[in-house]
């Protein structure tokens, strides 16, 4: 057992993030919804504006900005790089994995692992968690750059008021390094409830709905109920964070800082409220960059260290909520 004992810890030593190059407006987008206005879309939802990618942009070409961000900003060394994570639902291909793409293209060492998953928009989280505990269970593994990414404007439907008022593109990308003993990543907690399974997806290109078939014709973009979205959350969001406190031995007065996924701003003040957190306890974007899925946590991040809202020797948590749905909160103590 003495094997796996360490003196250090896992910390987030930094974050940078990329946007699509294309600024869509509240009044450019409905043009195309009708029985929509751009104050009923900030009424609903906060948001005022969302990027989307150029002809030129990938979701691999956001992830690598990001990194190479990272890198430059935050001097890192590419010969110590041992695990990529990439989260996100709107990566390049189905296959191969967009961590490899991103292992060619930064030229990182054979010894990097590569770790492509789908949590939907929860998947920064379970991303962090994963990078986290394999590092403190591989010594050997000294850092890990964790990416979450999105290009959701390929995958919307314009005329879909429930869809295209939310989702936007761009990417994150989380350093993670050794840091003094006793801080860094602390523990997390995940709650599924499946119950509305259906409520919030994506069916053309799967197995049951495969590309170029008259079955996926209906299905090549994301659907979403809105109502049942909002329940799932307001409900359950508040649980998994009670549930990761309770594992920390803390309660929420002991929270710094909490930053949750940027779904809705309304759905965020809701949250917090009933949480009973005071509001500039954490940070928001999504009224001015949209929805960016499994980048979102991973862009607040990145724009809350600039802003100087995060501090060393803060506790923070990051909370998720995806489809299916599921839930996931991470405590970090910076």
């Amino acid at each position: 057992m003495s094997n796996f004992l360490i003196n250090y810890g896992i910390g987030i030593s930094g974050a940078s993030h990329s946007l699509g190059s294309k600024v869509q407006s509240n009044e450019e987008l409905c043009l195309g919804l009708e029985n929509t206005t751009p104050d009923w879309i900030i009424s609903k939802t906060g948001i005022k504006r969302r990027y989307h990618v150029a002809e030129n942009e990938t979701a691999s070409s956001l992830a690598l900005g990001a990194c190479k961000e990272l890198i430059e900003k935050y001097s890192v060394n590419l010969n110590e790089v041992g695990l990529i994570i990439v989260a996100s639902f709107s990566q390049d291909y189905l296959f191969p994995p967009l961590s490899a793409k991103i292992h060619k293209d930064l030229g990182l060492p054979k010894s990097c692992q590569i770790i492509d998953l789908n949590t939907n928009c929860t998947g920064l989280v379970t991303a962090l968690t994963t990078a986290s505990e394999r590092m403190i269970m591989d010594k050997s593994i000294k850092t890990s750059i964790v990416i979450g990414v999105e290009v959701l404007s390929k995958f919307t439907n314009p005329k879909d008021a429930d869809t295209a008022v939310f989702f936007s593109d761009g990417a994150s990308a989380t350093l993670l390094t050794r840091v003094e003993e006793g801080a860094g990543y602390v523990c997390s907690s995940y709650l599924t409830d499946s119950s509305t399974y259906e409520s919030v997806r994506m069916r053309g290109g799967g197995s049951s709905f495969p590309v170029g078939t008259e079955i996926a014709k209906d299905s090549l973009f994301i659907e979403q109920n809105g109502l049942a979205t909002w329940k799932q959350a307001v409900t359950n969001l508040p649980v998994v964070v009670h549930q990761l406190l309770t594992k920390a031995g803390m309660t929420v007065s002991d929270i710094d800082f909490i930053i949750f996924h940027q779904a809705n701003l309304f759905l965020i003040n809701y949250v917090m409220q009933k949480m009973k957190i005071p509001l500039d306890r954490t940070f928001t974007n999504v009224d001015e960059i949209g929805n960016t899925g499994s980048a979102s946590l991973g862009i607040a991040l990145s724009e809350a260290f600039d802003s100087g809202k995060i501090k060393r020797g803060q506790k923070v948590v990051l909370a998720g909520v995806g489809a299916g749905f599921n839930f996931g909160a991470c405590l970090f103590k910076f």
